[in-house]
Parts: C-alpha cells; structure tokens; sequence
C-alpha cells in the first residue's frame, strides 16, 4: 500500500524525503518570503508538487525568490528586520525613525499642570492650617451704642502685659514680673484706605470716660455715670469688649477690628522672623524694662525688643515717647515680616506664622485676608507711605493725658471719609 499522498512517486519520495541528499529543500517546510518591492518576471521553474485537498502551492526558492538562483532577494541579505525600511533595524538610522521623537509641548503642559496642583494644594492646606488657629475671643457684637461704619477699615491693635502660659524661667529672662490678670501696655488705632494707612497711638493714660456697657461674662448692663479714668482701666476692668466700647465712645469711631498680643507672643514672633533691625536712637538702660540698648542700628532679637517696646521710664517723654518707639518697632517687624525672604521661605514662614498666630486674640469675624491686610498697612507706615502719629494732646487733667478735643473730632472726620490726614498728634 502506498502511504503517501495522491500523486506523490517513488521519484518523489527520493528526492524529498527525509535524508534526502538533494540540494533542495523539503517543500512542506518552506516558509513563505515576503518580498518587497516589484515581483520578477514570470519564468519557468519547477514548481512544488501539488498537495491536493486544496492547499495552496507554496511558491518556489528558485528565479529570485529562494536559495536556488542569484536573485535572491528575501529581504535579510540587507539586514532588514521587521520590514523597516533601508535595512536598519528599530531605532537605528535615519535619526532614530523607528523612536518617535520626544513630545516636549506635551511634557511641559504636564509639568506644569503638576506645579500648579502642588502648588494650589499646598496654599489651600496652608490656608486652612493658619485659620484653625486664630483665636477667634473678642466678640464685638456685645458692644453696643456703636457709632455708624465710615469708609475704609479701622484695627485696634492691643500688646497686653498678659503673662499666660509663660514659665518662671521666661518671666524672669523677660522682667515681665509675675502680676496676676492682664493690662495694656499700648493700643494702637490702625486706619486702612485708599488715601493710603494711618497709624494713631493711644496712650495708656489717656483721660477716659467710662460709658455704659454690657458685661462681656455676666450679660449685665452697666449704666454710665460719667466716671474719667485712664484708657488702660478699661481694659482691666472688662476686656477687650469694653475697651472697644470706650474708644469709641471717646472717639466716634467705629472699629471693624481687635487684634491683641502678649509678652510671650511678641518674643516668640521676633525670634522666628530671626530678629528685627532698628535704628536706635539713644542710649537705653532700664531696669523695670530690662533695657539695655546701645545707640545706633542693631538687629535685636525677642527678648530685647520686648524691652525696648517697654520702656518709658528711661525716656524724656515717658509713655509719649515710649508709643512712639512702639510704632516704628511694630512697623519694623512687619515690614520684616512681609519680605520674600520670610515669605518664600518654609523654613521661616511657617515658623513665624505658628507663633505668631498662636499667640494672637482677633474679635470673631477677622480672617486670614484681613489680618495680612493689617501687616501690609503696617509695612506701608514703615515705607514712608503712610502716617503714625499720637493722638493729639491739650494738656493733662488730674494726672491724666487730655486730648485736643478740636483735633481728635477733625481726625476722626477724615478717618471717616477715608480722606488724607491732615492732623498732627504729639
């Protein structure tokens, strides 16, 4: 029986089977070439037996297309790999072709879109971090018989002698003393607008009276009695809220703001910002203060200028003097405050931000944009760009400071009016 298949001869079996020692190959392995470019022409050439059942016939190695004549041409006598063109394999030649090119308008949008996430992620956190910790204390909405709001935005800025959470060892390293309770130690009236800030002092022993309020604790309502004291009693006898309600009254007004610091804050926040340079101008040795300041430009660090805001005792003009020192300090450390150096840099930022924040008490409705609205105003005073002064002064009454009744109602006009201020204090 013949085992092969239909029209397959012995010859056949000779010539392609297996061991054979003919030159050609065997027809069922051949793999088909993929030949590029235009086919040769049409020639004679024995063609592979027919496999019957119909499978395709396989084309031949011979005439160009196989190992059996000199037009061989499969393609891998050039090196062609994968069909790349000119015989060059992935990536190779022809400036990388088979590499597409970096897409550097693609990559420089993604960067970018990642820069600006970072970027609005860390602010939002920031934001929301600095906010949570404002002490939100004052609430101003227990002051009452307020005058009516004028242009622009009014702070009163409070440094309170308040020795809460201070040790042993740091009341001593700043001769802060060791009172129970807390008083003012300066106040400050900080004017806001568009005819550029005003900052106005308001000395601790300016003469005062003590209007009617409600009890910022007992809910109580005080009547008025016409009673004069020192500006800083108000403070002590009531807080914040009864000091808002006696400048005010005083003044005729309106204040959209308290900001109150105290000894240990007002350190720590010098010492983060890594000192602030002041131009000293004289010699000051105060023991109750524990000044003991050379003339001349210095960078002082908390604990000095602590005692530099402090003094009075060893000052000609005593607490005029001193609420004026107090005003170029304050305005200093602002501007120190508000440089690229402290703001660009984390290190310094956040460090300032932490003590400074932690150690103010704001009224309930300051925010994050009104407070830098405050250090900017400051900044700008310190610039030139705006005006400090004391508030004006008549003479004294009973051991008090009087005001110049005229020129505390022209200043306060202007300030009103959001108008430049034409009024010179003491």
């Amino acid at each position: 029986m013949n085992d092969w298949p239909e029209g397959w001869s012995g010859d056949n079996r000779g010539r392609y089977g297996r061991g054979s020692g003919s030159a050609q190959p065997e027809s069922a392995r051949v793999m088909r070439q993929v030949r590029r470019g235009a086919a040769p022409p049409p020639g004679p050439g024995p063609s592979a037996p027919p496999y019957g059942g119909g499978v395709p016939q396989q084309p031949s190695y011979v005439d160009g297309q196989g190992h059996g004549g000199d037009g061989y041409d499969s393609g891998y006598n050039t090196g062609q790999v994968y069909g790349s063109p000119g015989g060059h394999g992935p990536g190779q030649g022809r400036g990388g072709a088979g590499r597409p090119a970096p897409d550097w308008r693609r990559r420089i949008k993604w960067t970018a879109i990642t820069v600006v996430t970072a970027l609005v992620v860390t602010t939002v956190g920031t934001y929301f971090w600095a906010d949570s910790k404002l002490n939100r204390e004052v609430d101003l909405s227990k002051v009452i018989e307020r005058p009516g709001a004028g242009e622009g935005t009014n702070y009163l800025i409070v440094g309170s002698d308040s020795r809460e959470g201070m040790t042993d060892d740091q009341k001593k390293d700043l001769h802060t003393g060791s009172a129970e309770g807390k008083r003012t130690d300066s106040m400050m009236i900080l004017h806001t607008g568009d005819n550029g800030s005003t900052l106005i002092s308001l000395p601790r022993d300016s003469d005062v009276e003590i209007p009617s309020f409600v009890g910022s604790d007992s809910g109580k309502t005080y009547p008025g009695t016409g009673r004069h004291t020192k500006l800083n009693a108000a403070y002590a006898e009531d807080g914040p809220e009864l000091l808002v309600r006696t400048v005010e009254h005083n003044t005729g007004l309106r204040l959209d703001h308290y900001v109150e610091i105290g000894f240990a804050g007002f350190a720590n926040i010098v010492d983060a910002v890594g000192g602030v340079e002041m131009d000293i101008p004289q010699d000051i040795k105060d023991k109750k203060s524990g000044a003991d300041l050379k003339k001349g430009k210095q960078t002082l660090n908390g604990e000095e200028a602590l005692a530099f805001v402090r003094t009075r005792y060893a000052l000609a003009g005593s607490d005029l003097d001193r609420t004026k020192n107090q005003q170029k300090f304050l305005s200093a450390l602002a501007s120190q405050v508000a440089t690229p150096s402290t703001i660009l840099n984390p290190f310094k930022l956040y460090p300032t931000m932490g003590a400074g924040l932690d150690s103010l008490i704001v009224d309930k409705d300051m925010g994050l944009f009104d407070l830098a609205s405050m250090f900017w105003a400051m900044k700008s005073v310190s610039g030139g760009e705006g005006t400090s002064m004391n508030m004006p002064i008549s003479g004294s009454v009973g051991g008090n400071l009087k005001w110049d009744d005229a020129k505390v109602k022209q200043l306060v006009k202007e300030l009103k009016n959001d108008e430049k201020v034409t009024v010179s204090g003491n």
